[in-house]
């Protein structure tokens, strides 16, 4: 069977965490910056989980 090819539009934008999960950043931080609060802004820069519902077609996309 062959090596199976990662998406590399996928592996730019997620991670796969040491158990087997797989991180992603943020959405809703690239501009209109002035209308959201300090605090908002803080905690968009913190990373997030992919749903459990989504992450077999991220295992699928990113397979090693």
């Amino acid at each position: 069977m062959p090596k199976l090819k990662t998406k590399k539009g996928a592996a730019k934008r997620f991670k796969k965490t040491g158990s087997g999960k797989v991180k992603r950043s943020q959405a809703n931080k690239g501009h209109l910056k002035t209308c959201k609060n300090a605090k908002r802004k803080r905690n968009l820069r913190k990373s997030a989980m992919v749903d459990k519902t989504e992450e077999k077609q991220f295992k699928i996309m990113l397979p090693y």
